[in-house]
């Protein structure tokens, strides 16, 4: 397979992971997502930004949230979220350290 066919089909499987995440499944929580996985939608979303500033393209964070989310970050949580419980909270904070680092 040379490599813009590569390229073409991981974009097109990114896709079809963020439509699932977006508009099959809003219902599952971006906080259960990081606590059983170790990435939700914003760590791909900053994924996102960060592959656009290697190539040269100034994305802010909440720009690529927009762009991933199909919407500005603030309108999918009043649509979406949920209150996490204590014990989800608990389980973010060692999901966050274990695969993003440090909060600060």
């Amino acid at each position: 397979m040379d490599d813009a066919t590569r390229t073409e089909i991981e974009a097109a499987a990114f896709r079809a992971l963020r439509a699932h995440l977006i508009e099959a499944r809003p219902d599952v929580q971006n906080i259960d997502l990081m606590n059983l996985a170790g990435f939700c939608r914003n760590c791909l979303s900053r994924w996102y930004q960060e592959a656009a500033e290697a190539r040269g393209v100034s994305l802010s964070k909440d720009a690529a949230r927009e762009i991933f989310y199909g919407m500005p970050y603030a309108d999918w949580q009043a649509r979406h979220q949920t209150e996490a419980s204590d014990s989800q909270k608990a389980a973010f904070e060692t999901a966050f350290r274990d695969n993003v680092g440090p909060r600060g």
